[in-house]
């Protein structure tokens, strides 16, 4: 079938037409149990009733005044992440992308405030994804993302995953600051160590840089934490985050330290659609549920048991899983078959997932999984180790 959508995406044959909680439905009638969660992105399921509820009760209302204005949702939201976070500011995008945008530019203008414009380069590391905009895919280096787009957009030092003394020894007259995620996501759920990224943070202070987080896919509660670096017990000077927060409404935010945005006067950014009442009705329904009393306890011990579960297979299917990694409900199967296969494997038996680099599964559901359904995922992820066994030793 011809289709008039720009062919850049690898699309697997499913349509979906409805979901509620961790269960979605296509076309077909099928149901799949949900463990992609849209990339991380609807983190309390398809329809939670109180998201819905906000978001129907503001389109009747409101849906878009742009930036000229002040817009009490905004401020809300904004307040209400400052008050559960080390910011003291928040510039809300419409993806992870934009606030990853915003937070480079934030950092070179605080430089460039404090009379040091020579200071623009940001230190990456290798692995990284941190969006797909000309700049972004500098920040991220991989090859195949910059391939055929000219020259890389210039300010990024990338360096090996994890290595602190690589990151210190890529420190230069030029450099504003270092970018990381805390949890890396399309690089293999690859969690960087706590005392890693207590160094990294001890750097930039000792240096007089920037700490970057990109908290877009492990940030929002995804790891059990409400933010990934809360693990390390640090706090960063600028961090972007996006996907969870909207809870499937297409939001992000970058969130900065007094300090950081003092060059972020007006005119310096903008954006029409970013925080507009429809997206901070969503975004403060999806803090309602996730600052509940109880919440992120329940998500770390939703966590323990699928992590739990997940190890007996690899003690029993080692042949095709070797390994279980990442934190909270950001979790990664690292295959030893080819993990195309075990994707296929598992969509056929009615369960998503996503795939990523590394050869690794990512395994991504909504944070109101139960017990039940993490049980019945790892009973389809069994199954499809074992047709994969069956087909290599028939």
């Amino acid at each position: 079938m011809t289709t008039a959508v720009l062919p850049t995406y690898a699309r697997l044959p499913c349509s979906f037409v409805e979901g509620t909680g961790v269960r979605i439905t296509a076309d077909t009638g099928e149901e799949f149990l949900d463990f992609g969660a849209g990339i991380a992105v609807n983190l309390l399921g398809h329809a939670h009733p109180h998201l819905v509820e906000a978001l129907t009760a503001q389109a009747a209302k409101l849906w878009h005044t742009s930036n000229l204005y002040q817009i009490p949702g905004q401020e809300r939201l904004a307040r209400r992440l400052c008050d559960a976070t080390f910011a003291d500011y928040v510039f809300f995008t419409n993806s992870g992308a934009e606030a990853i945008e915003c937070a480079i530019k934030m950092a070179r203008k605080f430089h460039a405030q404090e009379g040091h414009g020579e200071r623009y380069r940001l230190i990456t590391f290798e692995g990284a994804f941190h969006g797909r905009t000309l700049a972004t895919i500098a920040a991220g280096g991989k090859k195949a993302a910059l391939e055929g787009f000219g020259p890389p957009t210039d300010g990024f030092d990338q360096v090996a995953f994890g290595d602190v003394e690589a990151a210190r020894a890529a420190i230069g007259p030029e450099t504003a600051g270092i970018l990381v995620e805390p949890v890396q996501g399309e690089g293999g759920i690859r969690p960087v160590a706590p005392e890693a990224m207590k160094a990294l943070r001890e750097m930039c202070t000792q240096n007089g840089l920037l700490l970057l987080l990109d908290e877009v896919q492990c940030g929002v509660g995804r790891t059990g934490r409400l933010f990934a670096h809360e693990w390390a017990g640090i706090e960063p000077d600028i961090m972007a985050i996006a996907k969870g927060i909207g809870g499937g409404f297409p939001l992000g935010a970058c969130l900065a330290t007094g300090r950081a945005a003092h060059g972020m006067t007006p005119g310096t950014h903008g954006s029409t659609y970013g925080g507009n009442p429809l997206a901070m009705a969503v975004g403060n329904a999806v803090l309602d549920v996730v600052l509940e009393d109880g919440f992120l306890d329940g998500v770390r011990r939703a966590a323990g048991t699928l992590r739990q579960k997940l190890a007996g297979l690899v003690d029993e299917y080692g042949d095709i899983i070797e390994a279980v990694r990442g934190e909270g409900l950001m979790l990664g199967l690292k295959c030893r078959v080819d993990n195309t296969l075990l994707l296929n494997a598992l969509l056929d038996r009615k369960l998503l997932t996503v795939g990523a680099a590394d050869n690794v599964i990512r395994l991504l559901p909504p944070l109101i999984v139960s017990d039940a359904e993490i049980g019945e995922a790892v009973d389809k992820i069994a199954a499809a180790c074992r047709a994969i066994r069956t087909t290599a030793n028939p």
